[in-house]
């Protein structure tokens, strides 16, 4: 237990250290961003037509609303999170590979649905879009992280028959 510990606040130091880095916000980081606030769009002109991106920010064209996706709002540091939580619990490689790509898609998506929410949420009353943004999407995205992991966790084969899979 203590080596996991260790090794999964090292893991977080040394991902959000790596994520700080010019570089990593300015290749990485700043597109992806971009990239969530045009897949909010997506799937918001699905149904409204009143939705469009531009960078970072997701407006509305008509009422001139807008939310910008910003540095803790993108998701990025709750995978930093369940990634290193995911490689600090001893399980063979493959499982890892598998808890990464399932745990990323599973937060992302859940941070699709609270950027659109914000969005309609700051339409309509900007006291409900602040307790929502500042003290209801912050817990449930955390909340995500644990079950994901916990979910990846029992589905261990190893863990399963009551030994670590550590190859």
């Amino acid at each position: 237990m203590r080596r996991f510990f260790l090794t999964f606040l090292s893991l977080q130091l040394l991902l959000f250290g790596i994520e700080l880095l010019q570089p990593v916000q300015q290749y990485l980081v700043l597109p992806w961003t971009a990239l969530l606030a045009k897949a909010c769009v997506a799937l918001i002109t699905l149904f409204d037509i009143n939705a469009a991106a531009l960078g970072k920010v997701l407006w509305n064209p008509a009422t001139g609303f807008g939310v910008s996706v910003e540095p803790g709002c993108n998701g990025v540091e709750a995978c930093i999170i369940l990634f290193a939580a995911i490689v600090a619990f001893p399980a063979s490689w493959r499982h890892r590979a598998w808890g990464l790509a399932l745990g990323f898609l599973a937060v992302q998506g859940l941070n699709v649905v609270r950027v659109i929410s914000l969005f309609y949420l700051g339409q309509w009353n900007d006291t409900a879009f602040r307790v929502a943004h500042e003290y209801l999407w912050q817990g449930l995205i955390m909340l995500d992280v644990l079950v994901v992991w916990l979910l990846w966790v029992r589905a261990d084969p190893g863990q399963l028959l009551g030994r670590a899979s550590v190859t």
